[in-house]
């Protein structure tokens, strides 16, 4: 199995590590995060750097993810995903044994499926994006970059969202509507 260093050490990093271990394709070389927590553990993987010395691990290291989540604020982990693929690190797609992908859709690098989602036919996912559990994307769903898809989320049919958008949990969109980039869908909202 390849190393990979994962970047941002809470609990959204403690939920990636459930779903790379059960993955099996990569070994899990340490964690990134800020200088203070260096030494520290998290389930079970030794804090090792701090970013700013991200460049020396990718000496080391091919594999690298952003492992912060996002609800408020993406700036953190949209910085953090343009640093590690200009230091050269390649920036997998996680996709847990769990979920349901069909063959038809695509999930570009960086984005993380966790578990029980269920992504049906024609999906097309963008970079860095999290689907979190038990989400559900419905045919012809198109998702741009940096998205955080909460939990039981139900996207449906031909819905197309723009970048940088957070959909709270339980939320449940019309289909065929789209949001716009930058939109944040408060949780258990119905979007028409």
């Amino acid at each position: 199995m390849d190393n990979i260093i994962l970047i941002g050490g809470g609990g959204h990093c403690r939920s990636v590590i459930d779903v790379i271990e059960l993955e099996s394709k990569y070994n899990i070389f340490g964690i990134v995060d800020i200088e203070e927590k260096v030494g520290t553990v998290v389930s079970g993987y030794e804090v090792i750097s701090s970013d700013d010395k991200l460049e020396l691990l990718s000496k080391d290291v091919n594999f690298a993810l952003v492992t912060i989540g996002h609800i408020y604020n993406n700036s953190a982990r949209k910085n953090l995903f343009k640093k590690i693929r200009n230091l050269g690190f390649v920036v997998p797609t996680i996709i847990s044994p769990r979920a349901y992908v069909s063959k038809s859709s695509s999930i570009l690098e960086g984005t993380v499926v966790m578990h029980d989602v269920l992504i049906n036919s024609q999906v097309k996912v963008g970079r860095d994006c999290i689907i979190n559990s038990k989400a559900l994307l419905e045919h012809d769903v198109n998702i741009g970059d940096d998205c955080h898809i909460s939990t039981s989320a139900t996207i449906n049919g031909g819905v197309n969202i723009g970048d940088n958008c957070f959909i709270g949990s339980n939320v449940a969109t019309k289909e065929s509507i789209e949001i716009c980039s930058n939109s944040f869908i408060k949780a258990g909202s119905t979007v028409r």
